[in-house]
């Protein structure tokens, strides 16, 4: 890894961006729901995290309904999800305030789920991987679509500790659910 390596506990921080979401006609984009593929796209993000044994003690998610639509069906592919914060903040956001909301979790959390909105997420994942195994960062760099979960892990006694460069991206995975015939 290429950025400072921290000392204390490893801490994982999933990045979901929020899955396909569509346009109705008069409808503000704060209250856009899930498309059709959303709605299937979302679970198996839900179940691709159970799989890769990546669930998490905290989900911090935005407010939009689109970001909502996609942790409640993701979370439903868990025996008990964690809890969940919805905040505001994180709608439209910038790595910045992003940053600032990761800061403010609490330090017994191990792995964060981060449910939220381009262009800010795929940023964030770019600003804080100093490094990434395989071609993870290639594959951020390329394209960061609806569903994507980026994996980092870092070591930090706080959220506060991290900071760019400082965390490895382990993995980057586009889970797409099926369509019915």
């Amino acid at each position: 890894m290429t950025g400072r390596a921290g000392t204390g506990p490893l801490r994982r921080l999933v990045v979901l961006r929020h899955a396909k979401s569509a346009w109705p006609i008069g409808v503000a984009d704060h209250e856009r729901p899930l498309a059709p593929r959303g709605r299937r796209d979302a679970p198996a993000a839900g179940r691709a995290l159970a799989e890769s044994d990546c669930l998490p003690d905290l989900a911090l998610c935005s407010t939009a309904v689109r970001a909502r639509q996609t942790w409640e069906l993701a979370a439903r592919q868990w025996g008990t999800p964690p809890p969940v914060r919805f905040d505001r903040r994180l709608y439209g956001a910038e790595v910045p305030e992003l940053l600032a909301a990761l800061h403010e979790v609490p330090d017994h959390i191990g792995t964060l789920l981060l449910i939220g909105h381009n262009p800010g997420l795929e940023e964030l994942v770019l600003e804080l991987a100093g490094d990434s195994l395989d071609d993870a960062l290639d594959d951020v760099r390329t394209k960061f679509p609806t569903s994507a979960t980026a994996v980092l892990a870092w070591h930090g006694d706080s959220w506060d500790a991290l900071a760019p460069g400082t965390a490895l991206l382990t993995g980057m995975t586009l889970p797409r659910g099926k369509k019915k015939d």
